[in-house]
């Protein structure tokens, strides 16, 4: 009876022996001489050691911050998020997108400086009619068939005519600012970077500037002298309305550049930051596989040290 007792413990301890060398051979720990870690088995089967299950895991830690970015580029449908993503990258596009916003700045300025322009044409082209009409009064007071009432009411005409002048010139106004009432120019910012200006040539058309304060219609002289005089009114006045055309034309040129050059700018700062988003997800894929392997790895491995384990526990 003793003896089948002896036997059946000496079974049960060789049992546990042999599981015993069976767990250290798969956690990597059973080394003799020139044994290696991965041992294959006839039909190559691989017994994982423990160096395979920590890169495994390590690699797994890894692909779970490569996925948290790929995330982040995904989500935001940016490609440099911080500085780490791509230091010198980030510097360029901050150039880059101060260049942009100062280009978009500088178009409105210029929109701005063509609603001045073209208030300032308007203005002169009503100061060109109230001289017209002016001139059609001369003439005719240089007739000598007019009575004295006549050239007395003519007088009343021309001299509101001449207010009326005035008046545009004095009032005429954009932001509070007078654009006919003085002699000047207005600077144009028309580019994102200090030089790039134009000026735009603010212009005086009162009576007094164009030598028609105090015209008179009551004597035929006088009246015909005057004809002269708006003559001339006339031709300043014209050359007025032609440089200011010439400025509009320059500024819708450089208004015309400014719109390239911020759309050639926008579509290389989109491809130095904005993700890729096919390339991008195929990464998160791959990297998702990945993640999936190691995790399957690690759980079959801790599932099988646990059934081992638990055969001691019996």
């Amino acid at each position: 009876m003793s003896t089948v007792v002896m036997v059946g413990a000496s079974s049960r301890f060789f049992f546990c022996i042999g599981f015993f060398m069976f767990i250290s051979i798969v956690l990597g720990r059973y080394k003799d001489g020139d044994i290696d870690k991965s041992l294959n088995w006839g039909d190559g089967m691989r017994v994982l050691s423990g160096e395979h299950i920590a890169v495994s895991a390590n690699r797994s830690m890894r692909n779970t911050g490569q996925i948290e970015k790929s995330l982040v580029k995904l989500g935001s449908g940016v490609k440099i998020a911080k500085g780490s993503d791509n230091a010198s990258g980030l510097s360029i596009s901050e150039t880059m997108r101060a260049q942009i916003r100062g280009i978009s700045r500088a178009q409105s300025n210029m929109q701005d400086g063509l609603s001045v322009l073209e208030a300032s044409n308007e203005g002169l082209n009503n100061v060109n009619g109230l001289l017209q009409r002016a001139r059609e009064l001369a003439v005719m007071s240089s007739n000598d068939t007019l009575t004295v009432n006549d050239r007395a009411a003519s007088q009343v005409e021309l001299e509101n005519l001449l207010g009326a002048v005035d008046d545009t010139a004095t009032k005429l106004e954009f932001n509070t600012k007078k654009i006919l009432g003085q002699n000047g120019s207005l600077t144009l910012q028309v580019g994102a970077n200090p030089g790039q200006q134009m000026k735009i040539t603010l212009v005086d058309v009162s009576s007094k500037a164009l030598d028609l304060e105090g015209a008179s219609l009551e004597l035929r002289d006088l009246a015909e002298g005057l004809i002269t005089k708006i003559d001339d009114a006339i031709k300043t006045v014209s050359g007025h309305l032609t440089r200011i055309g010439s400025n509009m034309e320059a500024v819708e040129h450089h208004l015309t550049n400014a719109l390239t050059f911020e759309n050639n700018l926008t579509k290389s700062l989109s491809l130095l930051e904005d993700t890729d988003m096919a390339k991008e997800m195929m990464n998160f894929v791959s990297l998702d596989i990945r993640q999936q392997g190691d995790h399957l790895l690690v759980k079959q491995v801790n599932q099988n040290i646990h059934s081992v384990m638990s055969l001691f526990s019996k």
